[in-house]
């Protein structure tokens, strides 16, 4: 509420003035606002954990990081230690990794720490808020983590987070070894091919999108009751042809978050999980599963 008042207002400055009986007056030019306050003793205390500096990461990268695994992070209080992203400290490196039951997103980088083999589990939503507070800048992101909670100390803010506690999916086991078809494909083609295709899905008709991956080119298809949908991109195969179907926004989440012009999408068959890995480097891992689809 106090939002939308400021948000309302038509001047510069903003006067806030209370008196002993918990009345509030908010002023802005013309525009006033009388209401009932809440008594301060109402406000729950806040926790002061005794969390120690635990990790020091240039604001950018963090942001880049949770950027690249943020997307995945279940929305279901079905297993509520994944509406989190698990942050795993070890070998000089940074990994961060979301999943929700259907994809999985990984992302590691070098960072230098003083501890080792350490791992916790941040809430989504204090990921999202922290990147609204770190702008665009390269500043210190300072990470405390105590038993059960974390500390984001960045700017002028410090933002505490009660941490997530469960069995976390061990993600390497979850990841499939070696692929019988690569395809490295430009992602602004693919993604643009994929949301033209999607046009004719909605929340009435719904299907998989299909991809077809063959004499190094992509066939993307769809049919719903509104009728059907053909595209294709030139590309580049090694190994079999495969046919494969998914959610479509999953396909679009992972592309809009890879942050490259081309990718690897390595395949062990047609109901065997995609990899989608960078052309150069090893920064990211999504990982999605298939849709089974019906044959012609």
């Amino acid at each position: 509420l106090l939002i939308d008042m400021i948000r309302k207002m038509t001047s510069d400055t903003v006067t806030i003035e209370t008196d002993g009986e918990l009345k509030a007056q908010i002023t802005g030019g013309i525009t006033k606002f009388n209401f009932i306050g809440i008594p301060s003793s109402d406000f729950p205390e806040m926790p002061v954990p005794d969390a120690e500096n635990t990790l020091t990461i240039k604001a950018n990268l963090l942001k880049e990081m949770i950027g690249k695994t943020i997307f995945a992070v279940s929305t279901s209080d079905q297993k509520p230690v994944h509406t989190g992203t698990k942050f795993i400290m070890s070998d000089d490196s940074l990994t961060m990794v979301s999943v929700d039951g259907y994809r999985l997103a990984v992302c590691t980088q070098k960072v230098e720490f003083s501890y080792e083999n350490k791992s916790f589990i941040v809430p989504a939503k204090t990921l999202s808020e922290v990147c609204k507070l770190m702008g665009e800048g390269d500043e210190d992101v300072n990470i405390g983590i105590a038993r059960r909670y974390g500390v984001f100390q960045l700017n002028n803010y410090t933002v505490i987070t009660r941490l997530l506690e469960g069995d976390f999916l061990d993600y390497k086991k979850a990841v499939p070894e070696g692929y019988k078809t690569r395809v490295k494909i430009d992602v602004r083609s693919l993604f643009d091919s994929v949301e033209r295709t999607s046009l004719i899905i909605n929340d009435r008709f719904k299907s998989p999108v299909k991809f077809l991956f063959e004499d190094n080119k992509t066939i993307v298809t769809c049919s719903t009751a509104l009728g059907n949908a053909y595209d294709e991109i030139i590309c580049g195969i090694e190994g079999e042809a495969v046919e494969i179907g998914f959610n479509n926004r999953y396909v679009l989440d992972a592309l809009r978050n890879c942050g490259c012009d081309e990718v690897y999408l390595e395949i062990g068959g047609p109901v065997s999980p995609l990899k989608m890995v960078p052309i150069q480097g090893n920064d990211f891992l999504f990982l999605l599963l298939p849709v089974r689809i019906k044959s012609e």
